[in-house]
């Protein structure tokens, strides 16, 4: 199989398992009576995702599962600016097909309501009613954060083995601290696999889940490179 296609491959399947795992959490479990996971554990889940498809599909893509992180290791200079088309696409078009899964498992019972379908939003469709610069703010320096937090713990003199492990908790710890806020992106993929099949709300707010992650990758990239980057972790 041509190089590319078992990286587009491994992105397509990691998005899917994310959106479908992470948000199937939300839509499926959350709440479930009597023995609901909660938030927290929503927010395990995704980084659960992030922490299996990491180490089975890293190996073959690099494991963003992320159009922001896509960038911003673009930006880091541990990407190829090429490559990120392919990637994007691959990644976008994994999320819509594990959201469609999910949605299909959602509405499979009588009576079924999928509500908010574990979608993002501000204002009316935050899930704590945080307005639009609450929201920008959340997503702009989570995304950040996580960059910084990828591009460390997969730099060359980072500790072996333990990048995947870093990265999944980080993203768990993103969630527990701004689900309450936009119910959490910091992935425009993952915001759109869900958005596509849930509220209209969602769709016309899905703008600010493309642009806030990716200026917060960059600027996350920016201060690795500028303060952080020994020049040696490329």
């Amino acid at each position: 199989m041509h190089s590319n296609l078992k990286k587009w491959s491994a992105e397509f399947i990691g998005t899917l398992w994310l959106t479908l795992g992470g948000c199937g959490s939300a839509v499926l479990a959350a709440a479930f009576p009597e023995v609901g996971i909660g938030l927290a554990g929503v927010a395990l889940a995704f980084g659960l995702t992030v922490v299996t498809g990491a180490y089975a599909l890293g190996p073959i893509s690099g494991g963003h599962f992320n159009p922001a992180v896509s960038v911003g290791l673009a930006v880091g200079g541990r990407f190829s600016w090429g490559e990120l088309p392919g990637y994007v696409i691959s990644q976008v078009l994994g999320a819509i097909v594990g959201g469609g899964i999910l949605y299909v498992i959602a509405t499979g019972k009588a009576g079924a309501a999928i509500g908010g379908f574990a979608t993002n939003g501000y204002g009316e469709h935050s899930p704590g009613g945080y307005n639009l610069t609450a929201a920008i703010v959340t997503e702009v320096v989570m995304t950040a954060i996580f960059l910084i937090v990828i591009l460390g713990a997969t730099a060359k003199r980072a500790a072996a083995g333990f990048a995947g492990l870093a990265i999944g908790l980080c993203l768990t710890l993103i969630h527990l601290i701004s689900i309450p806020v936009t119910n959490t992106s910091v992935n425009p993929a993952r915001s759109t696999g869900v958005a596509v099949f849930g509220p209209d709300i969602a769709v016309s707010q899905l703008w600010l889940f493309w642009v806030a992650p990716i200026v917060g990758a960059i600027v996350g990239a920016v201060i690795y490179k500028a303060l952080l980057s020994n020049g040696k972790d490329d």
